[in-house]
């Protein structure tokens, strides 16, 4: 049988799931206790005190003595039962008693079974029982403590269990609390790393929550060194690479302007890919995500790019506010969206919307796009699709769209490509949450 209903309503938090666990089980037990109770002792001690009450009253009714003669006896005032003659007029039509007296009804049937004389049972409250039967000499009430047939104070066991319930279920939270504290100190630590940012940590806890948190320390020092190492590296490599092609730049300016026009192309398109390299090494790692102005910082960046001579258009900008980015990082990310639109388009229009929940920067192309069974491949380092775009109009390594997929990540977003329904080509967006 499958339980897949009740999945939305049960809560999604690691805090609304452990008081429900908690607070399952205890309303349980006291539902489950609750009958129990009120089979064996509302049900069964009223059974008993009603039967035992039956007895004397039959007893009484049949002594053979008038009301009055009842009512002046040794046995009634010894059973402390009071025998009254009423008129007809004061016998109730039928059984009564308030709707919320539990016992009651057993009471009532307990009687008519023991006393098929009975004409009618009235427990108008909680100190008196009246019983009605006919004599010779016309209707008698026989009126008794409603203790005799019923446990005092039957509400105790319940307000106790209730009470004693509700206190040990707040003492049981704010030890859970503490229990589930480390837990999300973990979780917001292990989300700061994810959105590139280095929270304090340390593992506190029971066992398992302290061997988790170990682990997570050593996977993050083991993804900061493996970063650093790749940066080292590559900016080891590219900056061991502009030495020789300065002196390069140095050699062809001696040459004529024809045989150097060629080469000085190579050498830019070389230096180009060096500067790729490095911004491939330095990631989104630079620096601390500070309150940004997006649709300023866009606007900018637009601006910037039709200033070197690109075709790009600023297409829509909506929303204000701030966002924490990494200044550097996005202008990063979107130039070389903008870049790879122009090179494989013939212009580029960028959208900048922010809501209440998340920051989306669109940029569209009217080139030949990337085909969907290709798209997760195409944000994969040194990838480079022959196929989807076209590799005569512009040279690469392909780490255009992987950079800017790093950086999205590092700001906890991510970049999705698709088809541009306005312009027929790519469209990349970078959505990051606030």
């Amino acid at each position: 049988m499958s339980f897949r209903w009740l999945k939305p309503y049960m809560p999604g938090s690691l805090y609304g799931r452990a008081i429900l666990i908690l607070l399952l089980p205890v309303v349980s037990l006291m539902l489950v206790v609750s009958v129990v109770f009120i089979q064996r002792h509302f049900e069964g001690v009223t059974t008993q005190m009603t039967n035992s009450v039956s007895r004397e009253v039959r007893v009484m009714l049949d002594s053979g003595m008038t009301p009055a003669q009842v009512s002046d006896s040794a046995l009634a005032r010894t059973l402390q039962i009071r025998v009254d003659p009423v008129p007809e007029s004061a016998v109730p039509g039928e059984d009564y008693r308030r709707w919320y007296d539990f016992t009651g009804g057993t009471v009532i049937r307990e009687f008519k079974q023991r006393l098929s004389d009975l004409r009618a049972v009235e427990l108008p409250d909680d100190q008196r029982v009246s019983l009605y039967f006919d004599s010779a000499d016309g209707p008698i009430r026989m009126t008794f403590d409603r203790r005799r047939v019923s446990a005092s104070n039957p509400h105790q066991l319940l307000v106790n269990m209730v009470f004693f319930s509700a206190v040990m279920t707040v003492i049981a939270y704010f030890y859970l609390r503490n229990q589930l504290r480390p837990i999300t100190r973990l979780a917001r630590a292990a989300e700061a790393f994810g959105r590139g940012r280095h929270l304090d940590y340390r593992p506190a806890g029971a066992v398992e929550v302290r061997a988790a948190g170990n682990a997570f320390l050593d996977m993050r020092a083991r993804i900061e060194r493996q970063i650093e190492q790749r940066t080292l590296m590559l900016s080891g490599v590219s900056h061991d690479l502009r030495t020789p092609l300065t002196r390069l730049k140095l050699g062809l300016s001696m040459l004529d302007d024809e045989d150097r026009e060629a080469m000085e192309q190579d050498v830019t398109d070389m230096e180009r890919l060096i500067d790729e390299f490095l911004d491939f090494a330095r990631g989104a790692s630079e620096g601390e995500a500070k309150p940004v102005d997006p649709v300023a910082l866009v606007s900018l960046i637009v601006d910037d790019m039709r200033r070197a001579e690109r075709n790009v258009t600023l297409f829509l900008a909506e929303g204000e506010g701030t966002v924490a980015l990494r200044k550097a990082g996005i202008r990063r990310a979107v130039e070389n969206l903008i870049n790879n639109a122009v090179r494989y388009g013939t212009r580029a229009e960028v959208s900048v919307l922010l809501t209440d929940k998340s920051l989306r920067i669109r940029v569209e192309d009217d080139g030949p796009g990337i085909p969907k069974e290709r798209r997760e491949e195409a944000v994969k380092p040194f990838v480079r699709l022959d196929t989807a775009r076209n590799q005569n109009l512009g040279t690469g390594v392909g780490l255009g769209l992987s950079i800017a997929t790093d950086i999205a990540r590092a700001h906890g977003g991510m970049l999705r490509l698709g088809e541009s329904e306005r312009l027929g080509g790519l469209r990349a967006e970078l959505v990051i949450g606030r």
